[in-house]
């Protein structure tokens, strides 16, 4: 069953930190990221780029409208992902919680699935 980790974190967080610091919590991501795929479980994983170089687009009444990054309403973004291929939701949960980015970030857990589910 295919599972995705959102990597949720606080959208200022990387602003925070040095850049040393952040390449060191990089490194973590990329060994686990490794892992993940040395046992079969990693379909995809990327870091994404902040907020600020975002864009979002909306389509309401045939009209096109984009808004551009930072979104102000926004306290936390996606900051990347891991696609993975679990036997259960639990197998999901379990590498969730040995994930590097749970001690700074949240680590959501979802079931992927068409969207009339």
């Amino acid at each position: 069953m295919p599972y995705m980790l959102l990597i949720v974190e606080p959208v200022e967080q990387r602003s925070e930190r040095t850049e040393a610091e952040g390449r060191a919590l990089y490194d973590r991501m990329l060994g686990f990221g490794a892992d993940l795929h040395g046992r079969g479980l990693l379909v995809a994983g990327e870091s994404l780029v902040s907020q600020h170089k975002a864009v979002r687009v909306q389509k309401r009444g045939g009209r096109q409208r984009l808004i551009d990054g930072p979104f102000a309403e926004a306290k936390e973004m996606v900051g990347g992902f891991f696609l993975l291929n679990c036997a259960t939701r639990d197998e999901a949960v379990e590498i969730a919680g040995t994930c590097p980015a749970a001690e700074w970030c949240t680590v959501e857990v979802r079931e992927v699935a068409p969207c009339y589910f």
